[in-house]
């Protein structure tokens, strides 16, 4: 039998019941990403340091500086190749691991950002939810037939024959139930930009508003969050993200004995 269940601050998977993973609180996220980004940091300079100073010796300073520059580099691009903040256990389609490798490289400026965040009391799930100096943006990521031209209407969005006006309908929708929850958890008014971002066929278009939703190539994710006017600081963006790792939390799916 598979029971579906909630977690406030964890990530998902179908196992059973006895394998149910811990999870951090609210207050330890943000110490959390901090210290993994510094045991990054440590782990590239107890490798490229040693190489450094072996090229140095062999040679001069410029190459040990070279090498030393081309080892991080190299990890910083290694890691942002195969980064995942979504635990690997969790079965996640290909386009919602793309979005997230262009969202990972946002942290640098500011950005934070939950995937695959649950709404409570639904079946509904945002893709990304991403907090940053430019705003609050609620991001679907869609794998469309390659093979099928995208078209809009006035107020219709279409893959070949097929109506998407149902994806659209949920994205708003996710965001608009996300907005409501955080502005009772904050207490002050905030809005959540809801998106749809599509790999696989060509986009006619750079962003398009389909009903209040934006549509665009998965490719402009980044430009799309970053083309606002900040709005948002630092403690702004950490006040909240955290607000949203209580309020949206983790669908997980259990199995349990027959």
């Amino acid at each position: 039998m598979v029971v579906s269940v909630t977690l406030p601050n964890g990530a998902g998977r179908r196992v059973p019941t006895s394998d149910a993973p811990a999870t951090p609180s609210t207050a330890q996220y943000g110490e959390l990403l901090r210290e993994t980004r510094k045991q990054r940091w440590m782990i590239r300079a107890a490798i490229a340091v040693p190489v450094g100073g072996l090229l140095w010796a062999l040679f001069n300073w410029r190459v040990g500086l070279i090498g030393l520059l081309i080892v991080v580099i190299a990890d910083m691009v290694y890691r942002v190749k195969t980064h995942s903040s979504i635990a690997a256990w969790r079965k996640i389609s290909s386009s919602e691991r793309r979005t997230e490798r262009q969202l990972y490289q946002l942290e640098a400026k500011g950005y934070r950002a939950l995937h695959a965040r649950a709404i409570p009391d639904s079946d509904a799930q945002i893709d990304h939810l991403v907090v940053g100096p430019t705003g609050i943006f609620s991001v679907d990521s869609e794998n469309w037939d390659r093979h099928l031209p995208v078209r809009a209407y006035p107020n219709q969005l279409y893959v070949g024959p097929f109506s998407r006006n149902d994806r659209i309908r949920e994205a708003r929708w996710e965001a608009d139930r996300a907005q409501e929850l955080l502005i009772e958890a904050l207490g002050f008014s905030i809005e959540v930009v809801p998106s749809l971002a599509i790999y696989g066929p060509k986009i006619p278009w750079k962003v398009l508003t389909v009903r209040g939703v934006d549509v665009f190539t998965g490719r402009r994710v980044r430009k799309w969050i970053r083309r606002r006017q900040p709005t948002l600081s630092p403690a702004d963006v950490e006040r909240i993200l955290n607000a949203a790792v209580e309020v949206l939390p983790f669908k997980v799916e259990v199995e349990t004995p027959n």
